[in-house]
C-alpha cells in the first residue's frame, strides 16, 4: 500500500470555485509498463481474461462474471465489452439516448436490453437537476435483471448528488423531480410498499403518472407551494439513511475495479487506497441503510463523501489544462495518478464529476478517462458520449443524432 503523505485543498465548492492547491513529497514520475498507443483508425477489438471461480451470470459462450464485496467492488468479467456512462442528472430521455448509442438499450421504448454480455457502468450523479431521478434507477435496475439473464451486468457508482440527497440537502433538486418523489411514494402505497414490484415497474408507469400531473396553476399559487411541501417530506422518506430509495443507493459502491479499470465518480487517491477499497463501499452502504450507532450523529463516511479530496467530490484529475498550466504541477498529479494506479492495481481510472466541454477524453497518457460531457438538460444538454472497453483497447463512442463516430482508440499493451 502507498503511504505517501498527500493532500488537496481544491474549494470546489459549487457556491466558490477556486484553483486546487498541492501539497505532497514531489516524487519523479515513474514511467508506465508499456506506452499506450493513439490509433487513427479503429482496430478490430480482441480481448483475453482470466478465468473465474464463481458465477454472477453466464451464458455458454463465455465464462462467469464474478462479484466480490458488498455492494460490489472488485468485479472480473472475462472477454466482456464495458461501456461507461457519465452522468445522468435527472434526465431520461438523454440517458436513454446514451444507453441506445452505447447498444445497451433497444429503440424501440420497450426499454429492453440489447448489450448481450456487455458490462454497463455507470459513475453516479443520476440525482438532482432533472424530474425523472426514479425513473432512470427503475430503468438501471431492470436493465441489470435483464442483462444477468444473458451473461451480462449494469453496475452503478454512487456520486456526491448521492450522498448530499442522503444528507437531506435539496439545494440542486428539480421542481419535477421533487413531484416524482410524491408520484412515486403514492405508487410505492399502492403496491402495498412491495419495494421490488414498485422500483422495477417505476419505469413503466411513470411517464403516464407525470402526464397526469400536469396543471395549469401558476408555480406560485397556494396548490403548487403546498406540493412543494409534500416534495421535500415525500424526498425526506424516501432519501434520509435507512429510507428505501436510500437502501437501494446503498446497493451500489463509490469505487469499482472491473477487470483492471477503476470507475468512481470523482477519482481516487492513494491515502483512498491505502484506507481500503472496499471499506470504504461497505461504510458508505452502512450509512445509507441507516445503520450507524447514533441516530442522533449518523457516522458519515467523511473519506468517501465529505470534503473536496473525497472519492466522490475530488477534482484532481478533471480540471482543464489552463486549471493546472504549470508544468511542475502537471507532473506531480500524474505521479498521484499513477501511485494509486499502482496502489490499486490498475492500468486506468475512468470518472465523472466534472462536465467536459471537449467531450468524453483521456489525459496524463490515458491513464485517466473523464466521461461527465454534462448531457442532462439541467447541465449543458450536451451530445451523449460513451466510453467502450474491449480487452486492451479503449474507444469513445458519440450520438447517433450527430452522426456515430468513434474517437480517440487507445490500445494498452
Amino acid at each position: 500500500m502507498v503511504t505517501d503523505s498527500y493532500s488537496v485543498s481544491s474549494a470546489l465548492s459549487p457556491a466558490k470555485p477556486t484553483m486546487a492547491s498541492l501539497c505532497l513529497n514531489s516524487l519523479p514520475l515513474p514511467p508506465p509498463s508499456q506506452p499506450r498507443k493513439l490509433l487513427e483508425t479503429p482496430p478490430s477489438f480482441s480481448s483475453s481474461t482470466p478465468s473465474s471461480l464463481n458465477s454472477y451470470g453466464k451464458t455458454e459462450a463465455s465464462k462467469p462474471i464474478v462479484v466480490s464485496g458488498n455492494p460490489p467492488t472488485f468485479v472480473s468479467a472475462p472477454g466482456r465489452r464495458i461501456v461507461a456512462v457519465g452522468d445522468l442528472h435527472g434526465d431520461l430521455d438523454q440517458t436513454r439516448c446514451a444507453l441506445e448509442m452505447a447498444g445497451v438499450l433497444s429503440s424501440d421504448g420497450e426499454d429492453l436490453w440489447t448489450g448481450g454480455e456487455t458490462v454497463l457502468v455507470q459513475l453516479g450523479d443520476i440525482l438532482d437537476r432533472g424530474e425523472d431521478e426514479i425513473a432512470i434507477l427503475s430503468l438501471l435496475r431492470s436493465l441489470d435483471i435483464q442483462a444477468k439473464a444473458e451473461g451480462g451486468a449494469v453496475f452503478q457508482v454512487n456520486g456526491n448528488h448521492e450522498s448530499m440527497n442522503v444528507e437531506g440537502d435539496f439545494r440542486f433538486v428539480d421542481a419535477g423531480g421533487f413531484d416524482e418523489c410524491i408520484d412515486f411514494l403514492e405508487y410505492l402505497d399502492d403496491c402495498r410498499d412491495d419495494w421490488e414490484e414498485a422500483f422495477v415497474d417505476w419505469i413503466g408507469v411513470s411517464q403516464k403518472l407525470k402526464e397526469d400531473r400536469k396543471m395549469p396553476q401558476s408555480y406560485w399559487d397556494p396548490w403548487n407551494l403546498v406540493r412543494r411541501q409534500k416534495g421535500v417530506i415525500a424526498r425526506s422518506i424516501l432519501l434520509r439513511p435507512g429510507g428505501p430509495l436510500a437502501c437501494e443507493l446503498a446497493r451500489h459502491a463509490v469505487v469499482l475495479k472491473v477487470n483492471d479499470w477503476l470507475f468512481c465518480h470523482g477519482g481516487l487517491v492513494p491515502h483512498h487506497v491505502a484506507y481500503g477499497i472496499e471499506r470504504m463501499n461497505k461504510e458508505v452502504s452502512h450509512w445509507m441503510r441507516g445503520l450507524s450507532e447514533s441516530e442522533d450523529d449518523p457516522d458519515i463516511p467523511f473519506i468517501a463523501t465529505r470534503g473536496y479530496d473525497s472519492v466522490v467530490w475530488n477534482r484532481l484529475y478533471s480540471r482543464d489544462n489552463s486549471d493546472f498550466d504549470d508544468y511542475q504541477s502537471n507532473q506531480q498529479i500524474h505521479s498521484i495518478l499513477e501511485k494509486t494506479l499502482q496502489a490499486a492495481g490498475a492500468k486506468a481510472m475512468v470518472v465523472g464529476h466534472t462536465p467536459q466541454t471537449v467531450g468524453v477524453n483521456c489525459k496524463y497518457n490515458c491513464s485517466i478517462w473523464r466521461i461527465d460531457v454534462g448531457m442532462s438538460s439541467g447541465v449543458l444538454n450536451s451530445r451523449p458520449e460513451v466510453l467502450e472497453i474491449r480487452g486492451d483497447k479503449a474507444r469513445v463512442i458519440r450520438s447517433e443524432r450527430d452522426s456515430f463516430s468513434e474517437l480517440n482508440v487507445v490500445d494498452y499493451i
